[in-house]
């Protein structure tokens, strides 16, 4: 994976796109956070070594598609619909990163591969989904610490941590294929039911 560049800062990137603090920002950054302390968790019982800024920043942007997406009950109020924002996500980085001359291509695909367990051209298909036809999984341990950590909460309800039982029969409903993926992820990063809370 290349390196992310040591100027990029994850702070100043949220700022440039959503610059002020409105109620749908504290959501993202709360959602955002949420997801980077479980990767940390997780990296840490897991006795993996990853690259840790990828980490932090991937968790951090992970999201940053979603103002540009359509789901007002999670305060999102622009036009595209939501399941494109990890591929929206990533065209965002990309291009910010060309403007700055940043390479961001190891976030950008974190954006693109966190949504549900990943998804497959076939995922795409069957589902009719509007996003491009390709293989969305995740497929370095950073994007697949970032795809599992994000399964353990949601920007809308109680946004209290999920317990795995309610992550796989929250992807169950999406086919068997997006819970063994998620089964995979989990047993990558050493989490059984007893450990869920690393």
């Amino acid at each position: 994976m290349a390196a992310v560049n040591s100027s990029m800062n994850y702070r100043e990137i949220i700022e440039y796109f959503y610059p002020t603090d409105t109620p749908f920002r504290q959501l993202l950054l709360l959602h955002s956070n949420q997801v980077r302390e479980k990767a940390l968790r997780i990296l840490e019982t897991s006795g993996m070594t990853l690259d840790r800024r990828v980490v932090v920043a991937g968790a951090m942007l992970h999201d940053i598609g979603i103002g540009m997406c359509h789901a007002p009950k999670i305060l999102c109020v622009g036009q595209e619909p939501y399941i494109a924002h990890g591929v929206i996500g990533g065209r965002m980085l990309r291009q910010y990163g060309e403007k700055y001359r940043i390479d961001l291509e190891p976030l950008a695909r974190i954006c693109e591969r966190h949504t549900g367990s990943g998804l497959t051209v076939e995922d795409i298909r069957r589902q009719n989904l509007p996003i491009p036809e390709h293989n969305f999984l995740p497929e370095t341990p950073e994007e697949k610490l970032i795809c599992l950590a994000d399964k353990f909460f949601s920007k809308s309800g109680n946004q209290k941590e999920k317990s795995i039982d309610n992550i796989r029969q929250a992807l169950g409903k999406f086919g068997n294929d997006s819970v063994e993926r998620f089964d995979q992820m989990c047993c990558l990063f050493g989490i059984t039911n007893a450990t869920s809370k690393a």
